[in-house]
């Protein structure tokens, strides 16, 4: 590990009093085989690098490839509906196998089955936590973290041993949309934190995408309040593939073969 990246890493423990001094910072880092990467290294996402207040150090298991740059995240609610887990699954698949990298946040419900129907696929899935990155949350998802991470990517911007407090998930959800070129939303009540990532999305020029689904339940109630302040409607992937089209990746696959 080089100055550089230790200067950043002291830089960041200041900023968590409970967290381990950077001796022992440094010595789970390289015991636990986790990379280190500062903005101002080239492997560092140049999405990311871009948006208000970028994390200056990201923990990452797992590699973080120049295609990562043509991602799109997929979120919504942890109670979610078998409609919106399958719904999830299929469009993190397709956008897969379109060779887009899928980003979510690795909670339970939609968050999960986006993160497998990208695996499934063969795809390439990035999870960002709102922890230390070794630490498993929800743990039920210990197999998944392990999947994405031979394939894809796990990142975190706390440093080890960060708990999984309420007041992380706002600042990871920054960190899932400024990754991406859209978000889209499947299935989220009034108040949750997928209509927190569709705010900072907005805040980052970032086009929002939402699921309908039925009127008359709590779930579709945020979706159905985005669609109405202008956020597009998802019917198939090919509502999220023409955004990203418009934004002038008209050769997505040309341009992924020269990265």
């Amino acid at each position: 590990m080089d100055s550089k990246s230790i200067k950043h890493i002291a830089k960041n423990l200041k900023t968590y009093s409970s967290a381990n001094s950077l001796d022992k910072e440094i010595e789970l880092i390289e015991k636990l085989g986790i990379k280190v990467i500062t903005i101002d290294d080239k492997e560092y996402p140049s999405n990311l690098k871009h948006i208000y207040n970028p994390p200056k150090v990201l923990y990452v298991k797992g590699k973080i490839v120049p295609k990562d740059h043509y991602s799109i995240a997929v979120v919504g609610a942890r109670k979610s509906s078998t409609y919106g887990r399958e719904t999830a699954a299929r469009l993190a698949r397709e956008l897969a196998e379109k060779s887009i990298t899928v980003v979510s946040g690795m909670a339970r419900g939609i968050d999960t089955y986006a993160h497998r129907g990208a695996l499934e696929s063969g795809g390439r899935t990035i999870a960002v936590l709102g922890c230390g990155i070794n630490i498993i949350y929800p743990p039920e998802n210990k197999s998944l973290m392990e999947e994405i991470s031979k394939s894809g990517a796990v990142i975190s911007e706390f440093p080890i041993n960060t708990p999984p407090l309420r007041r992380n998930f706002p600042m990871r959800n920054r960190i899932i949309s400024g990754l991406s070129f859209g978000v889209v939303v499947v299935e989220a009540a009034e108040k949750s934190g997928s209509l927190i990532t569709a705010s900072l999305a907005l805040e980052q020029g970032r086009e929002v995408f939402s699921v309908p689904g039925r009127v008359d339940t709590r779930l579709s109630r945020g979706t159905l309040a985005l669609i109405k302040e202008g956020a597009k409607l998802v019917e198939n992937v090919d509502d999220i593939l023409e955004e990203v089209k418009a934004q002038g990746i008209e050769n997505l696959e040309l341009q992924l073969k020269k990265t």
